[in-house]
């Protein structure tokens, strides 16, 4: 279920300033993504696994504290993150 080593430094490379850029909010949302798609992927299969059920929702509610950050910081980022991950529909 983690991302794969080669799949996270595309991720930060492609939303980072530098492929040591972790800390960027957009990065940090980017990482979160890839890891809620590969946990949903999973829990298709294992409808019943509670703990990794759980985690989705950790995740999920990290992902929209960064959001929720970042759209008081610059809304266009924001508009511009939102659009490139395709999230809130």
């Amino acid at each position: 279920m983690a991302i794969a080593k080669a799949k996270k430094v595309e991720i930060i490379k492609a939303y980072g300033a530098n492929e040591a850029d972790t800390g960027k909010t957009e990065v940090q949302v980017a990482l979160l993504t890839e890891d809620i798609k590969n946990i949903t992927e999973h829990l298709k299969q294992a409808k019943k696994d509670y703990s990794t059920k759980r985690s989705l929702y950790h995740k999920t509610a990290q992902r929209k504290s960064l959001l929720n950050y970042l759209k008081e910081l610059d809304i266009n980022r924001y508009r511009d993150l939102v659009k490139k991950l395709n999230i809130r529909g």
